[in-house]
């Protein structure tokens, strides 16, 4: 009889830690590396921040894989929507049980909207594998809670993607002359950019998402890693500005297309171009000492080279805008968040992640 008794207080145990989960909203993530949380530690990549000073000021103060110094833009949403703990990368073997129903991170370092994006890396997950490991996480949860719970968990989740940046910077303007830049005029290549970034967000429509957020590219001419290369002055390099302008406004117009189609506001523009260009613009107003030097690098602007131990490091990075030559800073980082949270229309059409909550919270 005790036996018996042990056996229904598990299975009622077992029976609630689901039920709780799944009501706790999951959250997905794809994209590249302003959103990795430490996919490519498990690829033979060069693409990777899994050594010191990346992490110094997580909580462990290991490098967990993430670009920054501390927490990155999934970790800041995820406690802004109260998620017991942020998604792990789709590649974690501890990424299983019950963990699985707090959602999982897909985005991978180096990847663009193109395949041909980042071939310099090697291996990487690009965005169509990305998808396919979504296709497999709904068949893990299957498993776990059922088709008809799983299909459930899906629809009511947030979903972050972030791609678009490393198109230019990894792959247009890589070196002169590239393939694509020979291709493309560059008003040619944004419209095949956008064409194609269309049919991965309808994909992503496809398999259940309905509420997604999709961030713009920051104002690329203005990171470290451009001014060291490009800059004389320090002034922002003309032709990646010219990229992220053109780039934008089409994926939001493309964006709000989408949810025309489908009757719904399923997908939301975050334009992190101008969120980025609030603390690089004036970054003593936002507490930053300075926008154009990099925390950790080398060379002009501390932008040269990758975020090593023999790099320059500053003492305190809550100064620092970048943390490295492309990647902001945790304090930069929470600056962003803020602004997908709680921002106006100019900066999240056509919601902000609030009134998503609110209005969620109805149904």
């Amino acid at each position: 009889m005790a036996a018996l008794y042990s056996i229904l207080l598990a299975l009622i145990l077992a029976t609630l830690l689901v039920t709780t989960r799944v009501e706790a909203r999951a959250f997905f993530v794809f994209g590249d590396s302003l959103v990795d949380s430490g996919n490519n530690n498990y690829l033979a990549t060069t693409a990777r921040a899994d050594a010191p000073p990346y992490g110094i000021d997580y909580p462990s103060r290991t490098a967990t894989g993430r670009f920054s110094n501390g927490y990155n833009i999934p970790d800041l949403i995820s406690q802004s929507i109260g998620a017991s703990e942020s998604p792990l990368p789709y590649l974690s073997p501890e990424l299983n049980g019950p963990r699985l129903l707090v959602g999982a991170n897909f985005a991978s370092a180096g990847v663009g909207i193109l395949n041909d994006t980042g071939i310099q890396f090697v291996n990487i997950i690009r965005i169509g594998q990305q998808l396919q490991y979504f296709q497999q996480y709904q068949q893990r949860v299957s498993a776990l809670i059922g088709v008809e719970e799983t299909q459930r968990l899906i629809n009511q989740a947030l979903v972050l993607i972030t791609l678009g940046g490393n198109d230019f910077v990894n792959n247009y303007y890589l070196v002169p002359f590239s393939a694509r830049s020979r291709q493309f005029a560059l008003p040619d290549y944004v419209r095949y950019l956008i064409s194609e970034y269309q049919k991965i967000l309808v994909r992503l429509y496809e398999l259940g998402a309905r509420r997604v957020i999709v961030t713009g590219t920051g104002p690329l001419g203005c990171v470290p890693a451009e001014l060291a290369m490009r800059s004389r002055n320090g002034e922002c390099s003309v032709e990646l500005q010219q990229a992220a302008g053109l780039f934008n406004p089409q994926l939001t117009d493309m964006l709000l297309g989408i949810n025309s189609q489908v009757g719904a506001d399923v997908f939301v523009a975050a334009n992190t171009q101008l969120t980025h260009y609030d603390f690089i613009s004036n970054p003593q107003a936002f507490g930053f000492v300075t926008s154009k030097v990099a925390c950790c690098g080398q060379g002009p602007y501390n932008g040269l080279g990758l975020c090593t131990r023999l790099s320059n490091l500053c003492p305190n990075r809550d100064i620092y805008a970048f943390w490295d030559p492309f990647h902001p800073s945790e304090r930069a980082n929470r600056y962003i968040v803020q602004q997908i949270v709680t921002g106006t229309t100019e900066y999240m059409n056509p919601m902000n992640l609030s009134t998503i909550l609110a209005l969620d919270s109805r149904t």
